[in-house]
């Protein structure tokens, strides 16, 4: 079974930068390329919302609220998507997830904090 490993998470200082990875295990490279990739957040007390996700093959589909600071990136060789976040403010504290979806089937990862405090 395809499984999803998030990484690249922490603390960081309001107008800080950081780079969340997520690998898909247990996959071959035709797998992973089958699958549409994208990142998902989570507030405390909120739902969790789409931040970045790729649409048909090299477009992309940004959220308003992180438009210009955040970037969604892959690797198609490493089976790897990234989550670029720049000028990152408290408001984008939150859990990180990654998330895989071919048709009905959708696989998420486990999860990755980052807090955004001074």
């Amino acid at each position: 079974q395809v499984q999803l490993v998030e990484s690249g998470g922490g603390v960081v200082q309001p107008g800080g930068s950081l780079r969340l990875s997520c690998q898909m295990s247990r996959a071959i490279l035709s797998t992973f390329i089958q699958y549409t990739m994208g990142w998902y957040r989570q507030a405390p007390g909120k739902q969790r919302e789409l931040v970045a996700t790729f649409t048909d093959g090299s477009n992309t589909n940004v959220a308003d609220a992180v438009k210009g600071r955040f970037t969604i990136s892959k690797n198609n060789s490493r089976k790897t998507v990234y989550l670029q976040m720049n000028s990152l403010q408290p408001e984008d504290t939150a859990v990180y997830y990654c998330r895989g979806t071919k048709g009905e089937t959708h696989y998420w990862g486990q999860g990755t904090q980052v807090t955004v405090s001074s």
